[in-house]
């Protein structure tokens, strides 16, 4: 369901009535940042992740476990 030109022109009104005209490009510069740098943090994980495939390392810190054993290195649990 694609935008046609009414709803584009009411989420601009929606988004001009939010922030103000004023703080409008300064909204938009800190939105374009934001984007660059996870788009740049998700190039670097992926970067690194194919070096690891690649040299068939690991280090231990992988979310799935091959044993399927609970992790025991969890710092923020009960202290009994």
């Amino acid at each position: 369901m694609p935008l046609g030109a009414p709803e584009l022109v009411i989420i601009a009104v929606v988004i001009i009535l939010l922030f103000g005209w004023k703080r409008l490009p300064d909204a938009a510069r800190s939105l374009g940042r934001s984007a660059r740098v996870f788009k740049a943090e998700v190039n670097e994980m992926k970067v690194e992740d194919q070096a690891r495939k690649r040299d068939g390392s690991t280090d231990g810190t992988s979310a799935i476990r091959e044993d399927n054993s609970p992790r025991t290195d969890n710092q923020s649990g009960p202290t009994a």
